[in-house]
C-alpha cells in the first residue's frame, strides 16, 4: 500500500466513529452529530434528570387536574410532531419563576409562574410548541455532540465503544440549563408554528407570550433595583428570542393563516383561578423586607434598600455596590457550641476577627467578621450563626465592599437581632398568595382593581403585565382580569 493510500484509509478509519455518531433529526432533516446520544440514551438521561429538576424546583405542583390540563394540551400538540410516539411527560413545576424547558427523552416543563403569566390557552400551547420544538430537533443531543467535539472526542469514543450511560447522565444538567444557539431557537420556532398551525391555534400567541415575559422581565429588575438587568429575571436567559424573530418564524414557516384559531381564553382562566401565586408558605414568604417562614416559624427582617430573592437553598437580598445578604440553615453537630462551630466548622479555613457569643432574642449565637480577596475584588463578610436546635443552626452571611461596610454595619446588626421565632397563631396568620378573576364592574379603574392586589408596592405595575395592559388602556365591563390576594 503507498502511503498516500494508508493515509486515505487511516482518515477513513478515524472517520468511522464520526460517522457512527450522526444522526438525522425527525423534525428538521439535518444531520446532525450527537456524540453517541442515542434517542434510548436521550430517554434514559431525561428520566435520570427529570428527578432531579423537579428536586431543584420545588416539585411537581400539586393540583391534579391543572396538571392534567397541561398534559394533555402537550400531549395534543406532541402527536402532531414527527415523533408521535414518543411518551412525552408534562410537568407543572411548584415555582414562582417564570421558565419552561425540556430534556431529551420528551420531557416538558413549566411553572406555575408562566402559568400565571399566559393570558390565554393559545399562549400556553406556544411555549409547549416551543419546547416540544426542542425535543424533536434534538436539540440535547446536538449540543452534546458539540461538546464532545470541544473535548477533542474522548467521550464519544468511550460512548461509541459501549461507554457507560452514567457517562451521559453526568452532563445532565449542563445540557439544559444552558443557553440555545440563536439558530436553535428559530428552529424551534419553526416547529412551534408548524405543531400550533395543526392544532389550530394562532402561532402569533408564541409572540404575544413573549412581549407579556419580556414587561415582566423589566418590572422584576426594576423591583429589585436593578433596571439594566431585566435579562437575569427572565427565560430569555436561556431562550434569546424576541416578539420580532418569531414574526420572522412564523413567515419563514410558510405556515397557513388559521380559520377562527383556537384561542380559549375562558377556558384557560378557569383553569388557573386560584392559582398559589409567588413563594409557596412551605419555603417561606417574602413580604416586603421581611422574610416570614410559617412551618420552620422564624422571622427576619432586610435593611432598606436590600432586596429579598428566595431559593429553595437559601434566601439572598441584594443591596448597593454588590452588598448583600445570604441567610441558611445548616445542619451542626450535637454537642458543639454555637461559638465553635463557627470558628471550626463553618469558618475553619477563614482568618476571623472579633469573634463573639451573643444571644439573639433568647437564642444562643455566635458572630465574627473576615475579610475576602477574591476575582470580584476585596470584600468584607460579617458572619452570625444562631442555634435552632441540637443539630442545626441558621447563618446569615453579610457582605459589603469595605468602602460600604461601616455604613452598612448598623442595618445589619438590625436585621441579626430581627431574626426571632413565630408563635403558632403568628405562623397560622401567614397565608400565601393567589391567582384569582375579577369581573370588571361598570365605573371600575385599572388604579382601583390594582388596589386590590395583595402587595406593599407596585401594585399597579404587577397588576398591568399580569394583564397584558398598559396605563392607558381602557377596560371594558364584563372583562376577566388577574388579580392576586391573600
Amino acid at each position: 500500500m503507498t502511503a498516500r493510500r494508508f493515509r486515505r484509509a487511516a482518515a477513513l478509519i478515524l472517520l468511522l466513529p464520526v460517522l457512527a455518531a450522526c444522526a438525522v433529526a425527525p423534525a428538521t432533516g439535518r444531520t446532525i452529530f450527537t456524540g453517541g446520544l442515542t434517542p434510548e440514551k436521550e430517554a434514559a438521561l431525561g428520566f435520570k434528570e427529570d428527578k432531579k429538576v423537579q428536586k431543584e424546583f420545588g416539585g411537581a405542583y400539586d393540583d391534579p387536574a391543572l396538571a392534567r390540563y397541561v398534559s394533555s394540551l402537550g400531549k395534543l400538540l406532541a402527536r402532531t410532531s414527527e415523533m408521535p410516539d414518543l411518551a412525552f411527560t408534562f410537568t407543572v413545576l411548584d415555582s414562582p419563576i417564570v421558565n419552561a424547558f425540556a430534556l431529551p427523552g420528551g420531557y416538558v416543563y413549566v411553572t406555575r409562574g408562566l402559568l400565571a403569566l399566559a393570558d390565554d390557552e393559545a399562549e400556553l400551547a406556544g411555549v409547549l410548541a416551543h419546547e416540544i420544538g426542542h425535543v424533536t430537533a434534538r436539540h440535547t443531543a446536538e449540543r452534546y455532540g458539540h461538546t464532545i467535539l470541544a473535548q477533542g472526542g474522548a467521550l464519544g469514543a468511550g460512548l461509541l465503544l459501549g461507554g457507560e450511560a452514567a457517562d451521559i447522565a453526568g452532563t445532565g444538567a449542563m445540557l439544559f440549563v444552558r443557553s440555545w444557539s440563536r439558530d436553535q431557537e428559530h428552529e424551534a420556532d419553526l416547529l412551534g408554528v408548524r405543531y400550533l398551525s395543526r392544532v389550530g391555534y394562532r402561532p402569533q400567541a408564541m409572540a404575544s407570550f413573549l412581549t407579556r415575559l419580556q414587561a415582566h422581565s423589566r418590572l422584576e429588575a426594576e423591583i429589585q433595583g436593578r433596571p439594566g438587568k431585566a435579562d437575569e429575571f427572565s427565560l430569555l436567559q436561556t431562550h434569546p428570542r424576541t416578539a420580532e424573530r418569531i414574526e420572522l418564524a412564523i413567515r419563514a414557516a410558510g405556515a397557513k393563516p388559521v380559520a377562527d384559531p383556537l384561542i380559549a381564553r375562558d377556558l384557560y382562566l378557569g383553569k388557573v383561578d386560584g392559582l398559589l401565586y409567588g413563594d409557596d408558605p412551605k419555603q417561606g414568604v417574602i413580604r416586603g423586607r421581611r422574610f416570614l417562614h410559617p412551618d420552620l416559624r422564624f422571622a427576619f427582617e432586610v435593611p432598606d434598600g436590600f432586596h429579598l430573592l428566595n431559593g429553595p437553598k437559601q434566601v439572598a437580598a441584594r443591596g448597593p455596590e454588590g452588598a448583600a445578604i445570604v441567610f441558611d440553615r445548616a445542619p451542626k453537630g450535637a454537642g458543639v457550641s454555637i461559638t465553635d462551630y463557627l470558628i471550626r466548622d463553618w469558618a475553619k479555613d477563614a482568618t476571623l476577627r472579633d469573634v463573639e457569643t451573643i444571644t439573639v432574642n433568647g437564642l444562643a449565637a455566635a458572630t465574627a467578621q473576615t475579610r475576602v480577596r477574591g476575582r470580584q475584588g476585596t470584600l468584607d463578610f460579617r458572619l452570625v450563626a444562631i442555634q435552632d436546635d441540637a443539630d442545626s443552626v441558621y447563618r446569615f452571611r453579610f457582605v459589603s465592599p469595605p468602602k460600604l461596610t461601616g455604613a452598612l454595619a448598623e442595618g445589619f446588626k438590625r436585621t441579626t437581632y430581627s431574626f426571632h421565632r413565630l408563635s403558632p397563631g403568628e405562623a397560622a396568620q401567614i397565608k400565601p398568595r393567589r391567582l384569582h378573576l375579577y369581573r370588571v364592574r361598570p365605573g371600575d379603574t385599572l388604579s382601583g382593581i390594582s388596589g386590590r392586589m395583595a402587595f406593599e408596592s407596585y401594585r399597579l405595575q404587577r397588576f398591568l403585565v399580569l394583564n397584558g395592559l398598559n396605563e392607558k388602556d381602557l377596560i371594558r365591563p364584563g372583562r376577566t382580569v388577574k388579580i392576586v390576594t391573600e
